[in-house]
Parts: C-alpha cells; sequence; structure tokens
C-alpha cells in the first residue's frame, strides 16, 4: 500500500509540474509582447531615440579584456549589488527592471539612482517584451547576460499566481528567446532558487539531490525555469548557468524578507510572527549575506563557456550548470530574532504559531562543495556581522532620508 501511495504521490507531483509549465508556455506565447514603447525612466528620452541608443551603448562600454553584460532585475536587491561589482572591475553594463509594485518600488528607484551614478543605464522595461530585447541586441553585443528578474516570495503566490507564471516562466522564455536569435550569442547565469527542493528531507541539499516535489507554486516556477534552461542548452547550444540562491540578506534588501520586517516591527514596538514545527522546532534557513552572493555570481559569470549557437542554429554543445550559492551554515529563526533584540537592544513581542501550509519549508541547509571545486566560492560573513551591517544601512536609509545615501 505505502509503495502505490508513493507512486501515486510521484504521479501527481509530476502532473503539477508539468500543468504549470504548459500554462506558463500558453501564456508566454498569448502574453509574452506588450507594445514596444516601454516608458522610460527618463520621461523626456524616448525609447529607441539616438539619444537613448547613445546611453545604452556608453553604459555597455567596458575596459579592455571585460565583458559586457545585459542585467535584467538590476534594481532588485541581487541584481543591484551584482551590477554594481560587475561596473567596479570594469564590466560594461546595460540595466532592465519593470519596477513592480510587489515591495515599496521607492526602494527600487533609490538603489537606481545610486547605479546611475556609478555609470549604469537603468532601463525601465519588462523581460516579456519582445521588441525592447531585440533592440538591445541590436545594439550591443553582449557577451553574458545575467538575468536576475524574477516574482519573488514564496507565500504571495497563493495571492497573485498569475505574476509567477508571467515572470518566472514567460519571461525566462522571452529573454532564452533573445539570446537564441543573438549573434554572437552570450553565455546566460540566471537566478534559480533553493526552493526547488521542496520536501526533500536529506541535508544539506546537493545538486544532486532530487527537485520534482515543490512545495510552493514558487519554487514550481524555478523549477520548469531548469527544465526549460536544459532544453534551449540542448536545442540551440545556449551556455546556461543556474545558481540556487539560499535566503539572501544585507543592506538595500527586501522588505518582504523576515530579516527586514521583523527589523521594522520590533522597532515600532509591533508583535512579529515566529513559525515552527512539530515538537516546538524551530523553522531554520540557510541565511547568505549578499556580499558573498555576489562573489558566488561573478563566479559564476567569470566560468561561463562562450554559447556555440549562431543566429538561432546550435553548433555545438554547450556547457549547462547549476550551483547552490548559501552559507551551508543553518540558523533557527528563533536565533535570528534574539541576535535582532541584542544588536536594536529592543525586547520583540513574539506570537509562537505552527508552520502554516503556505509553501514554507522548515529549514534550508546548502551544500556548496560544487561551486566551491569549480570557482572557489567561499562564504565569509556569519549572521551577526551580516544583520549587524544590515541595521547600519537600516537606520541609516529609514530614519535620516534626507542623508546622502551610500552604496558601499
Amino acid at each position: 500500500m505505502d509503495k502505490h501511495r508513493s507512486r501515486w504521490t510521484y504521479s501527481i507531483t509530476k502532473l503539477i509540474f508539468w500543468t504549470t509549465l504548459f500554462a506558463g508556455t500558453i501564456l508566454f506565447i498569448c502574453f509574452h509582447s506588450p507594445p514596444s514603447d516601454s516608458p522610460s525612466i527618463h520621461p523626456k528620452m524616448k525609447w529607441g531615440s539616438p539619444q537613448w541608443e547613445k546611453r545604452v551603448k556608453s553604459s555597455a562600454r567596458s575596459r579592455s579584456g571585460h565583458f559586457t553584460i545585459l542585467v535584467t532585475g538590476v534594481a532588485g536587491f541581487v541584481g543591484s549589488h551584482v551590477s554594481a561589482a560587475l561596473k567596479r572591475r570594469g564590466d560594461g553594463v546595460v540595466g532592465l527592471d519593470n519596477f513592480n509594485s510587489y515591495y515599496d518600488p521607492s526602494l527600487k528607484r533609490a538603489r537606481q539612482k545610486l547605479l546611475e551614478r556609478n555609470g549604469i543605464f537603468v532601463i525601465e522595461g519588462d523581460i516579456n517584451d519582445n521588441h525592447l530585447l531585440k533592440k538591445l541586441f541590436d545594439i550591443v553585443a553582449f557577451t553574458h547576460v545575467m538575468h536576475l528578474a524574477a516574482q519573488a516570495g514564496v507565500r504571495y503566490a497563493m495571492k497573485n499566481p498569475g505574476s509567477y507564471i508571467h515572470s518566472n516562466i514567460a519571461g525566462l522564455v522571452s529573454v532564452f528567446e533573445a539570446c537564441k536569435l543573438a549573434n554572437p550569442q552570450p553565455a546566460i547565469v540566471w537566478a534559480s532558487s533553493s526552493s526547488v527542493y521542496g520536501l526533500n528531507s536529506k541535508a544539506p541539499f546537493s545538486e544532486k539531490d532530487r527537485t520534482d516535489q515543490p512545495a510552493s507554486l514558487y519554487a514550481a516556477t524555478k523549477k520548469a525555469g531548469e527544465e526549460i534552461a536544459h532544453t534551449y542548452n540542448h536545442i540551440y547550444g545556449l551556455s546556461i548557468t543556474g545558481l540556487r540562491f539560499f535566503t539572501v540578506y544585507g543592506p538595500w534588501g527586501r522588505p518582504d524578507m523576515a530579516y527586514f520586517f521583523f527589523t521594522k516591527n520590533i522597532l515600532k514596538g509591533k508583535s512579529i510572527n515566529v513559525f515552527e514545527g512539530s515538537n516546538n522546532k524551530s523553522v531554520a534557513r540557510d541565511f547568505t549575506y549578499i556580499d558573498d552572493i555576489v562573489k558566488g555570481c561573478l563566479g559564476a559569470l567569470d566560468t561561463a563557456e562562450k554559447s556555440t549557437g549562431s543566429g538561432g542554429k546550435k553548433k555545438g554543445n554547450a556547457q549547462l550548470r547549476v550551483f547552490n550559492l548559501g552559507n551551508t551554515s543553518p540558523v533557527p529563526v528563533t536565533k535570528l530574532v534574539s541576535l535582532l533584540e541584542k544588536l536594536l537592544k529592543v525586547k520583540a513581542r513574539k506570537n509562537v504559531l505552527p508552520l502554516p501550509r503556505n509553501g514554507d519549508v522548515m529549514f534550508t541547509h546548502a551544500n556548496i562543495s560544487y561551486a566551491q571545486k569549480e570557482f572557489g566560492y567561499k562564504p565569509s560573513t556569519d549572521l551577526q556581522m551580516g544583520i549587524q551591517k544590515f541595521l547600519n544601512w537600516y537606520l541609516d536609509y529609514y530614519s535620516i532620508s534626507e542623508k546622502k545615501k551610500s552604496f558601499w
């Protein structure tokens, strides 16, 4: 009986996954080409105008021997930090972001200002706009695409599932299509997620572990993305590297993350919900500081081999990889709360609740040996140091808004 039940559960899981993938493909076909006159962050500069093209080319200019990179999701948490690091070392960077309202867009606009101050042109547009992507590839021969645009968050998928299909499946296909048709084809590094491990109970999570039991729609779309990546690599010769991020935190982070809204509510005297599993076991996460994630992103980019296709035609086998980027040191959320109390010198008002069935999992734990072997990935920031840096930024950003803000 248990054997039959296991097979039935496995079949249902595969059915859900392929239904999600099919639905995403249909939506991509129907909706991936919005009007080409995408709004610009510079209202007086017309999209596609000579002045606009000049700014794109200027932003893409790199030092001799360096890369020319299109970064999607550039105004996001990881995207902004990665773009800044690439520009600092001499790469040419052009950014793309749709500035959606999943969380406060003003934070994204603040990141945008800092990026543009450092010579990175940020284009406001959607990754599903194939006209915009084609125009960018016509103007610039990108050597790499760092695809970080995505609809993030596990719980939000229960409120707005369509946004995950639009961004994480249709949007990914749109980017792959643009890269497929480019000549030369760029190498692609993109953001998958540790969420693909889903209900996996084997720890630490290895890239070789099964990922066919997603616990949320978000996880299912990221798993679908990895399968789509395999397809484009196999058929078109695109060099593709996926990165499974583990609970990224730090300055300029996302307000929907626990460490961020815990800080906000503790300082305002509001209660926070702390979830636990059976036997009063605390939820645990492999918190990874943003600077360590950036190093991993650059390491993956630097070791990415060239795509082998040209103009949509494959000419040879291409590189296909996926890496865990974590801290390989899970921390109970109760310990995170205690650390925040200690550093803020404020006692938190805690509501301890059972973990709801909303897509969250009990723990995450990264095995990072593959990334260590391939490009020397070695996280160096412990949680106390990283949270202290985040709090320094948070208190400055939200308490002294008139003060000139520093990115780095």
